[in-house]
């Protein structure tokens, strides 16, 4: 046999061998990943979508707490003004200024639900209830893709640190790096308050109890 047919059948020979080794596991994972994290902005940028038109619905309203619009329309622009790229998931200072941004209008989200809650004609607006389920609808979505990104994440790191395939982190696959995995503030990991009878039980007639624009709500 020449040497050519020899090499010729030694890779024929050590190529499944090769592949069971998990050669091609560091980047199927994390194209896998890097897929999760399209799913996360893409919940996001549908939240940031549907801002504008919950503001819209409720200025319509004569409400005295206009600072609170503002402040959403503020983090709004914040947050769909820091992205992180697939190329940038290696990368915890992109993450985290990504985090901090969603979190700001998370919590913005969250006031104006609060000071909606003590509006009974902007409660019962049809546009503003339709916003108030798909806005509920997003949070779920954006919960659910954090976590499975954060699942691929953790696949994908583990990979670059586990035999057999941490022998192709060092050596074919030596510019693989661990991924950020998503990691929200306290406050940001709760969906805003969409549910309108968590703080004013309704009275007759349908009129919540009298509180006065930008006081605290009664205690029950």
């Amino acid at each position: 046999m020449s040497s050519r047919a020899a090499a010729i059948a030694a890779v024929a020979i050590l190529t499944p061998a090769v592949a069971g080794c998990g050669i091609n596991a560091i980047p199927t994972k994390e194209e896998a990943a890097r897929a999760r994290w399209a799913d996360v902005q893409s919940a996001y940028q549908r939240r940031a979508d549907l801002v504008p038109q919950l503001v819209a619905t409720v200025q319509g309203a004569a409400i005295s707490e206009r600072t609170i619009l503002t402040e959403v329309i503020e983090a709004r622009a914040q947050a769909t003004g820091v992205t992180v790229t697939p190329e940038t998931l290696n990368d915890p200072g992109a993450m985290q200024r990504f985090q901090a941004a969603q979190g700001q209008l998370t919590e913005a989200l969250s006031r104006l639900m609060l000071v909606v809650e003590r509006y009974p004609e902007v409660k019962s607006n049809q546009n503003f209830l339709v916003l108030q389920t798909q806005l509920e609808g997003t949070e779920n979505r954006i919960n659910v893709a954090r976590i499975d990104y954060n699942e691929a994440v953790r696949d994908y790191n583990t990979s670059l640190r586990t035999f057999p395939t941490v022998i192709w982190a060092n050596t074919i696959h030596g510019g693989s790096e661990p991924m950020q995995p998503f990691e929200a503030t306290t406050a940001a990991q709760t969906a805003p308050t969409v549910n309108f009878d968590a703080l004013n039980s309704a009275r007759p007639g349908g009129n919540a109890p009298a509180t006065t624009p930008g006081a605290a709500p009664p205690a029950q």
